[in-house]
This record gives structure tokens, sequence and C-alpha cells, in this order.
């Protein structure tokens, strides 16, 4: 058993081996694809469109070997921080060790049994009031109303996304009950109880991090719809005879490979840097190159649109100031759209 699955992972890692040899030693290109990416912004492009493709990498197998490798190894790279498992001496057995985490949501649950039981408690209590003649139906109505209102409140603010009901059988008797107009469209209903439910028996804690992890897992496919829209934006901006959009294309897959190797820098620093723990001069040196490489990513775009496309200084910081104000509008909804979509898909 133990063989086979040692000559499984050797056959993956052979297969990496390979992918990565064929495109690093196919006559120097990967390394000379590399360079004139992150030095020379839109050479690749205009290269690549003049026909002189056999010195460099394709476009999209660039882009897909450095999406993958960027992703990869973010996914793997280790947050340089304190273990969340906790070591109390108090709690400490043998190999066995306090899971704060588990205690936690153990806590929570017990909270809330703690919470019906006195809810059920003070309803007879208000109940047996009435029935001796100290308070009348409207005062008791009034203070159930009250107890309501606080226990809806304690329960929302355990919540990450409040939507208002506390409850599916809640949002269910409103719908049931309350007046045509209050009542919620289908798909309003359909997306809250999906927030309901991604969050029903967890912790804040426990929500945060499914969500963080779905979230990221997605990022690769919203950049899959971001990128023809952002090839389209350029596209509207430039002279439709001269290019095609399969131009803007080619540009948008070279820049966007720049952004994510640039990424890839920033967290293989980091990571190696935070090794040292909270050493103040790598934690200053981190900052700096953060810094730069921000910058960089930035200013990127303009000298790559203004020697691709050929036009002036001046219309090049015009049109890119515009465009990138579309993008950050598209971007900012395609965001929205995945942290929704990840949210809901909690599992």
């Amino acid at each position: 058993m133990w063989s086979r699955k040692h000559r499984y992972s050797k056959d993956i890692f052979q297969l990496f081996v390979h992918f990565f040899e064929d495109l690093t030693h196919y006559e120097n290109s990967f390394w000379k694809t590399i360079r004139n990416l992150i030095f020379k912004p839109s050479s690749l492009t205009k290269e690549y469109l003049s026909g002189k493709r056999m010195s460099y990498l394709a476009p999209i197998r660039l882009y897909i070997f450095i999406s993958f490798v960027t992703f990869f190894v973010m996914s793997i790279v280790p947050e340089n921080e304190n273990n969340e498992t906790v070591n109390v001496k108090n709690n400490f057995s043998g190999n066995k060790y306090y899971d704060h985490d588990a205690k936690m949501k153990e806590a929570k649950k017990i909270d809330s049994l703690e919470i019906k039981k006195d809810s059920i408690a003070a309803d007879n209590f208000i109940k047996s009031l009435e029935k001796k003649g100290f308070l009348n139906k409207k005062e008791v109505d009034s203070i159930q109303k009250e107890m309501e209102i606080s226990r809806k409140k304690k329960w929302n603010e355990e919540l990450i996304v409040n939507i208002g009901y506390a409850s599916i059988e809640e949002m269910d008797s409103i719908q049931k009950f309350a007046k045509e107009e209050d009542k919620l469209g289908d798909f309003y209903y359909w997306l809250n109880k999906k927030f309901i439910l991604a969050q029903k028996g967890k912790t804040q804690k426990e929500v945060k991090e499914k969500f963080q992890d779905a979230f990221f897992k997605n990022i690769p496919k919203a950049l899959f719809i971001y990128m023809p829209l952002f090839a389209f934006v350029l596209w509207l901006f430039q002279d439709k005879k001269r290019w095609y959009y399969f131009d803007h294309g080619i540009f948008t897959l070279h820049y966007f490979s720049f952004l994510l190797l640039a990424s890839l820098i920033m967290e293989l620093y980091s990571y190696f840097f935070g090794l040292a723990g909270e050493n103040v001069l790598f934690q200053s040196i981190v900052g700096i190159l953060d810094l730069i490489v921000i910058v960089y990513m930035l200013y990127y775009f303009f000298p790559a649109h203004h020697r691709f496309y050929g036009q002036s200084r001046l219309i090049t910081i015009i049109k890119g100031s515009i465009i990138f104000v579309i993008n950050m509008i598209i971007l900012g909804f395609i965001l929205t759209a995945l942290a929704a979509y990840s949210f809901i898909n909690i599992h």
C-alpha cells in the first residue's frame, strides 16, 4: 500500500518536473520571457504580434503557468503566525492539547441552550404574573416584544452577515403572514436563506476562515471572467481599424501574467523574511519592498500602454486613468459577486 502511494507521489512530482523543464529549457525561452515581462513592459506583446513567437513562451501558456505557480504557492505557504492550537499547562496530558476552537464552539452551544432555557423561564414567569392580575394583556405583550428584540439583538451580534432574520423559520413566518409589500422576492428569499444556512452552527472564527478559503479558491475563476472584460475596455478606447480584440487579449494576458508574478514575488519574500520572527529590521525591509512592488505594479500599465499602442504620454495618461477607473468599477462588481458566491457556498 505504501509503495503504491509512494509511486503515485513520485509520478506526480516527475510530471511537474517534466512540465517545468519543458518550459525552462526550451532554448532558454522561459527566463528570457520572464525577464522581458518584468523589465520591458509590452515588449512580449509586440514581439508576439509581429510574428517573433519562437523565442518566447506563448501568452496563454505563460499565463497558465504563472497562475498555477502563484496560487499553488499561496495555498501552501503558511502564515507567519502563532499556532492556533493553544498548549495550556492545566489542560495538557501526554500528547493531548487543548483545542481552543472546539472549546469555543462547545461554549457557544451551551450558551445558546442557556438563552433558550432563560427565555422559556421568563415567558412562563410573565404568564404567571398575568394570571395573578399583576400585569394586563397589553403590558405582557409589550414585555414579550422587548424580550424578543433583546434576543434578536444578541443573536445578530454573533453574525458575520446580519440580514435581520434570526432563523429560516422566522423568515418563513414573515413570508407567510406579512403584507404583500413586506414580503421578499424569490431571489432575495433564496439569497437570505443561503446566508442564514452558511452561518448556522458555526462560530465567527469558523465562518471567517471558511469564507476566506472559499474566496481565495474562487479568485482564478474571477480572473477568467474579468480578463475578457479588461480587454474589451481596451478595445473601446483604441482605433478599431488598427487594433483587433485579439491584440488587446494578448496585451491583457501579458499584463495579468506580470501582476500575478509580482504577487508571487511579494508572497515569497514576505514568507522568508517572516521566518525571522518579529524582527523590526526585516519587517521594515518587507514594508519597503511592498511599497516598491505595488508602486511598480500600478506604474507598469502606463509604459506598457504607451509603447504598445504608440500614443503620446499625455494621451496614455488620460486614457490609462479612465481605463483604470472603469476597470476598478468592473472589478468591484466582480469581487462583490465573488464574495457573495463564496459566502453562500460555505460548507
